[in-house]
């Protein structure tokens, strides 16, 4: 099989695999007074906890520990902690083309502690202009507890003007929070010179297991516990700190670094690529940096096509790609984020995301090009009828 669905999980490096495996023989919790759980305990404070990806530099006040859930509730406690700690600033101000174990956290404070959402606007490629957030906390600056920003979106691959955006934040006082799970591995990512709050990741996008996440705080800011969140009690597994972005300079000789220019999807019949192409100028005025997306990340559409019945044609010819997030698949809906850029619902629901990582051949991509034609014409013949 092709893999071309890496945002959705990449397969674990060897040496993540070995490290781990190390640990399953070993007994001992972590939480226990006795030598085997003071042994676990010392593996996870000396190993994991004081191990991030290497792409995420930068000094941080903890890290909370790994284990229980990867990604998605690393991005729920730093968006819940504050605005649990900041009772009075009832705003919460986050962009719509967020993950949707974000807007489930926004959700649930609007829901449950009385929060008021403000939904950013994006421009037509998912992107948050800093004079949007600029405005949006200037309305009210002692009203908002906390606002935030994914770093490169996991189905469009827009990457955001992260700088410039904290800059804004800090300028009121306002925490911002960056769901960076997508971003580590493809684009650079300095948590100290970010002028980050908070950031989250996840081990399994960058070669690690599922269940491994890590959540990153500034030294100034405080863990808050959430029941619903991240802080959770319970058994700490100790992760392997080998894992290693799915960066181009990790992929195999002669692999494809980005797959937009040239990638093969674009020989199908009305093929358009939804972030602007590297190189091509964008509406923002942030750096060039983040006027292309992340560099892993192919997202097409294809107009009088059914998304889901792209999907398996590829399958069934031995390609495994996405139609957007794990996270939603099976949902018959339109993207949430592709109606946040003002797409049409029905040209919406033909798209596909093909992401690479560090197996991605050029012959995974060739594959592609062979049989992406053949699928998209019985894809608008099924439409049709």
């Amino acid at each position: 099989m092709a893999y071309l669905d890496h945002a959705a999980t990449t397969p674990m490096l060897p040496e993540a695999i070995e490290a781990m495996t190390a640990q399953l023989a070993v007994t001992g919790n972590a939480s226990s007074l006795h030598a085997a759980g003071r042994r676990a305990r010392r593996t996870v404070e000396e190993g994991a906890r004081r191990s991030r990806p290497r792409s995420a530099r930068g000094r941080a006040r903890s890290c909370s520990p790994p284990g229980d859930g990867g990604g998605q509730p690393r991005r729920e406690g730093p968006v819940l902690g504050p605005a649990r700690r900041r009772p009075r600033r009832t705003r919460v101000l986050a962009s719509p083309v967020e993950h949707h174990a974000v807007l489930d956290a926004v959700d649930w404070l609007a829901t449950h502690e009385g929060a008021v959402v403000e939904y950013l606007p994006v421009d037509r490629h998912g992107r948050v202009h800093p004079d949007a957030l600029r405005e949006a906390i200037g309305r009210a600056p002692e009203s908002v507890a906390l606002a935030t920003v994914m770093w490169a979106n996991n189905e469009i691959g827009t990457i955001m003007p992260v700088r410039e955006l904290a800059d804004v934040a800090a300028e009121f006082g306002v925490p911002l929070h960056a769901d960076a799970v997508q971003a580590v591995g493809q684009v650079p990512v300095d948590f100290a010179a970010s002028g980050l709050a908070a950031m989250t990741v996840s081990g399994h996008k960058i070669g690690g297991p599922y269940g491994i996440g890590a959540l990153l705080l500034g030294r100034e800011h405080t863990p808050y516990p959430c029941c619903t969140a991240a802080a959770r009690s319970g058994t700490s597994a100790p992760a392997p700190s080998t894992c290693r972005p799915s960066r181009p300079s990790r992929w195999p000789p002669g692999s494809p670094p980005s797959g937009r220019r040239s990638s093969p999807a674009r020989s199908a019949p009305c093929a358009t690529s939804w972030s602007p192409p590297s190189g091509r100028s964008s509406p923002t005025r942030s750096s060039a940096a983040t006027r292309r997306p992340a560099p892993a990340n192919a997202h097409f559409t294809f107009p009088g096509c059914e998304g889901d019945s792209l999907l398996l044609l590829l399958d069934a010819a031995g390609i495994a790609c996405s139609t957007g997030s794990a996270c939603t698949a099976g949902i018959a809906q339109p993207s949430h984020v592709l109606l946040a850029t003002g797409t049409d619902p029905d040209l919406a629901r033909g798209t596909l995301r093909f992401s690479l990582g560090h197996t991605s051949t050029k012959e995974d991509v060739a594959a592609v090009a062979e049989a992406i034609g053949p699928a998209v014409e019985r894809a608008r013949t099924a439409g049709l009828s």
